[in-house]
């Protein structure tokens, strides 16, 4: 008895977590046994369809880490590299920029490589899916976005760095239109004005640049846009996951990457003070920076390229909001009106978004209510047709 009950708790919870496969393995005893070899050889394939392929890894990502989660997490991860990056280039003095994004990356390709020798690598999509010049393109436009990102808030301000910033938006929504002929919403394009508007108020209190700093910025804007739309594309529409299409992008990266770092990085980086605490400092920034680019990278696969740069603009309006509500600094009233303003453009952005999508889920729904049911017929229904048949049968006797 204690046996018969061990065993449909097993099968009740393994019905549960495998669904009609787990039910169909779980029978009672009685069952034979190649019913269930049968059924062990289905859970098999739908557990192998789930882990290690690019489709089953793709469900898994979307199961775990839907659009809220991973826009949280992309959140508070850049807000943690800000902190870092400042500790790395203001106290500790690393100014090399294009050198501290080679080891962001050079850090998580080797993250990634210990993922795959302990086989925890998601598979990636057949190569014929996806053509190489794809991900060619996607390792050099991040290569071109990170590195020149870190140059411009060097040479510049931290007024035309936002600026420039601000440009990604209509950037992206230009470059969707021509490349994929999408289109927003007159109501969008109006949330989206009124987000840069606020933005720039709130950040934008001084623009002063030099030409190497301006055509810095300038060269910074499209890579970005065309990174954050890369990104978004491949996981939609290819079953690409984050870190699988992290594997594939990364060498690419850094190649380029090790390309830029003459140009733009000042000399001096192997006479730099390598000690205990300021190595410390710039693993905990690499160790961050792997997070903000697989954090990144689950935001444009769950949302797309336009919400994430959004969800960007509302991080610096929260620093700063926060930072006059908790640390008393004092950004002036018209940054903090700005700042208002934004959040409330993206409150409406956001809106917009949701209910699209419920709308979206209305109109898969609506075919299935369509459907007519067949309802099964009672007891007095067949002897109600019995009597009929009876009578018309007499009938034509008579």
């Amino acid at each position: 008895m204690a046996f018969l009950i061990v065993w449909e708790l097993m099968g009740l919870f393994f019905s549960s977590l495998l669904g009609r496969d787990g039910r169909r393995f779980f029978k009672r005893k009685d069952s034979d046994a190649g019913e269930a070899g049968r059924a062990l050889e289905e859970i098999r394939g739908t557990l192998y369809n789930e882990i290690r392929t690019s489709e089953g890894a793709k469900r898994q990502q979307q199961r775990v880490c839907g659009p809220v989660v991973a826009l949280t997490f992309n959140f508070m991860v850049a807000v943690g590299i800000i902190l870092a990056n400042k500790l790395v280039m203001g106290r500790v003095g690393f100014n090399y920029p294009i050198f501290l994004t080679l080891i962001h990356y050079s850090s998580a390709w080797l993250l990634l490589a210990i993922f795959r020798a302990l086989s925890l690598l998601p598979a990636s999509p057949p190569s014929k899916s996806t053509p190489f010049s794809s991900l060619f393109a996607l390792g050099a436009v991040m290569a071109f976005a990170s590195g020149l990102a870190n140059t411009s808030l060097q040479h510049n301000s931290v007024g035309f760095y936002q600026m420039a910033k601000i440009s990604v938006t209509p950037t992206i929504v230009l470059a969707e239109f021509i490349l994929f002929r999408k289109s927003l919403s007159i109501h969008k394009v109006l949330a989206l004005a009124v987000v840069s508007v606020g933005v720039a108020i709130a950040t934008v209190t001084d623009l002063e640049f030099n030409i190497f700093g301006a055509c810095i910025a300038i060269a910074w804007i499209i890579p970005s846009a065309i990174n954050k739309i890369l990104w978004s594309t491949l996981q939609q529409q290819s079953n690409w996951t984050a870190l699988a299409l992290m594997w594939k992008t990364t060498p690419v990266t850094v190649f380029f990457l090790l390309a830029l770092m003459p140009w733009l990085d000042p000399p001096g980086v192997l006479s730099f003070n390598w000690d205990f605490n300021n190595s410390t400092a710039i693993i905990v920034s690499a160790a961050l920076g792997f997070l903000l680019q697989l954090s990144g990278a689950l935001a444009l696969g769950a949302t797309s390229a336009t919400s994430h740069v959004v969800l960007g603009q509302f991080k610096t309006c929260v620093i700063l909001i926060g930072g006059y509500f908790i640390f008393n600094s004092d950004p002036g009233k018209v940054s903090i009106f700005g700042a208002v303003v934004a959040i409330g453009g993206m409150s409406v952005y956001t809106s917009l978004n949701l209910s699209e999508a419920r709308e979206a889920s209305t109109n898969l729904q609506l075919p299935k209510q369509n459907i007519p049911t067949l309802k099964p017929k009672s007891i007095d229904d067949n002897l109600q047709e019995s009597d009929v048949l009876k009578s018309s049968s007499t009938s034509n006797d008579v």
